[in-house]
């Protein structure tokens, strides 16, 4: 009886949903950053996997991302 009497909540306020929206879209952005590069003849090496966007910038942009989402999951809205 209790159950049905009890308000259907969610688990976390609509702050919270948003900020973890924008880290998952934070992290996309860092696994697009990552892709492409690739060689169409296989025999030649091709360099460009190894510039700065996919060894320095597209890493950090996922865990950013990553900081992002455990941010949104931590916060707790009815404390401030």
């Amino acid at each position: 009886m209790e159950d049905k009497d009890k308000k259907n909540e969610f688990l976390f306020e609509k702050v919270n949903y948003k900020i973890l929206l924008i880290g998952i879209g934070v992290i996309a952005l860092g696994f697009i950053l990552m892709s492409g590069g690739g060689s169409e003849d296989s025999t030649v090496f091709n360099e460009d996997i190894f510039n700065f966007r996919r060894i320095r910038l597209a890493p950090t942009t996922v865990l950013i991302g990553f900081g992002i989402t455990i941010y949104a999951i931590l916060k707790n809205p009815k404390k401030a």
